[in-house]
């Protein structure tokens, strides 16, 4: 039986070790930290028994993939579950805009922006099945949907500034800013607006659910998956050396490129290595998680029943913000996203004290403490928000980073979504997963498709692997 060793144990580095072992391999899975999971762990950061999920906590894009339907994780524990309004951006004096399951009805919120809401994520969302089984793999591929796949290209590759323009009123300018600020890209760059449109279709298409019970029980129904195939993790195991993994005939790599080039020092080639190394990092993010009695007292009403609620004001403020950090300078005003996972789960709250997780993009490696800017973002829309907080945790980038070398200077998408990086990560090449080294791969989000807990990078890494054993 052939063996294959996992490093990390990440969403991607799971997907691929159930990948493998599915196909009759002797999965290891080695995780250095004592918990398993990367970005999907779910941790009491505040106050005994409120769950705070510590990185991913939506999962728009996981829901209908190659690798979920294929592994159904709903069978082994994951449950899924839905806000009401999927996200929300306030702005001030109480107004803002909604973005709900139905495009019509989310359209109808929008007043006169609405028919032209309607005319973009209209066709997206009728057509999102064929277009998100285009985009969730490498890029450099054959469409199988020519026409969605140039649909959605057509607004993908614009600068968000330039989308904004379709729209009259601020609500609808404020809304479509913030989805697309997901990017951790300043809005006025080509293909700024990939990310946004992705999550926005994603929002009428699947939602933005939650997993009942946080989002390390998604880690938890791959592990179990791994169990029944055979495979096993072990924790607490740093790999710093490839010559710790050479009685493997598969290595696949959950980290970061540059990690990946530390660890293959030596045995890969020189070419793979230098283009590890030149990966581009993004900016970071610095974290809160606030224990809040009664929840979040809103001025706009939707955002009280949002489960993502984008807190950066205008459009205006929210270009100034992203252009800032990826300057490297702190804006007095910083983008902030806030969860309240607890509407569409509410095993996460105790009795009417509430989680709630936000994080503000910051330059990466960012060393301030930006605890003051978020509550006065938030209090910003939510006055009295600062009187009905009873418990607060921080994570600072370099935390962050600590916890996760994935992660490096806060970036927690392991990598920068720059024009060259969307489309060739982690380099230009027709096969990203190949590490330039025998039988190894790097399964990151810092390969195709990029960051998620959606798997699809292990799980595409995974099949390559397994033709080059075949091979």
């Amino acid at each position: 039986m052939a063996k294959a060793v996992v490093v990390g144990s990440g969403p991607n580095g799971l997907a691929a070790a159930v990948t493998l072992a599915a196909e009759g391999l002797d999965v290891t899975v080695l995780e250095a930290s004592d918990v398993p999971g990367g970005g999907t762990r779910t941790i009491e950061a505040t106050l005994p028994g409120l769950l705070h999920d510590e990185c991913s906590g939506f999962h728009p894009l996981a829901l209908d993939t190659v690798f979920a339907r294929r592994f159904d994780l709903t069978a082994h524990g994951v449950e899924w579950a839905w806000p009401e309004v999927q996200y929300a951006h306030p702005l001030d004096a109480g107004r803002g805009g909604a973005v709900l399951r139905s495009v019509a009805e989310t359209a109808d919120g929008l007043g006169p922006d609405g028919a032209s809401y309607a005319r973009i994520f209209g066709p997206l969302t009728r057509h999102f099945d064929a277009i998100a089984e285009e985009f969730l793999q490498p890029m450099t591929h054959v469409p199988r949907h020519p026409l969605a796949l140039g649909r959605f290209g057509l607004q993908a590759v614009a600068p968000a500034t330039w989308v904004a323009r379709c729209f009259r009123t601020e609500e609808a300018r404020a809304l479509w800013g913030g989805v697309a600020a997901h990017a951790f890209r300043p809005l006025g760059s080509p293909m700024s607006s990939a990310i946004g449109t992705a999550l926005g279709a994603a929002a009428h298409r699947f939602g933005w659910p939650v997993a009942v019970g946080g989002s390390a029980s998604i880690a938890a129904a791959m592990i179990e998956l791994l169990h029944i195939y055979g495979g096993k993790v072990e924790t607490g195991v740093t790999v710093t050396d490839a010559a710790e993994l050479a009685d493997y005939d598969i290595r696949m790599l959950d980290t970061s490129p540059g990690a990946a080039a530390d660890l293959l020092r030596g045995v890969q080639r020189p070419r793979v290595a230098r283009a590890y190394r030149r990966f581009r990092h993004g900016p970071g993010v610095f974290q809160l998680a606030f224990a809040v009695e009664g929840g979040i007292p809103w001025s706009y009403e939707p955002a009280s029943r949002a489960g993502t609620v984008h807190v950066a004001g205008s459009l205006a403020e929210t270009v100034e913000a992203e252009r800032a950090i990826e300057r490297g300078r702190m804006p007095e005003r910083p983008f902030v996203l806030l969860g309240q996972q607890y509407l569409a789960d509410p095993s996460r709250s105790q009795g009417q004290i509430h989680p709630i997780d936000c994080y503000a993009h910051v330059p990466r490696g960012y060393e301030g403490d930006v605890s003051e800017s978020i509550i006065t973002q938030i209090e910003r829309f939510a006055p009295g928000f600062r009187e009905r907080i009873v418990g607060r945790s921080v994570r600072s980038p370099r935390q962050i980073a600590a916890d996760n070398r994935n992660f490096g200077g806060g970036d927690i998408l392991t990598g920068a979504n720059t024009p060259r990086q969307l489309v060739f990560r982690p380099r230009a090449t027709l096969h990203p997963y190949d590490a330039g080294a025998p039988g190894t791969y790097l399964c990151s989000a810092a390969t195709p498709p990029g960051a998620g807990a959606h798997g699809m990078a292990g799980y595409w890494a995974a099949r390559r692997a397994m033709t080059g054993l075949r091979h």
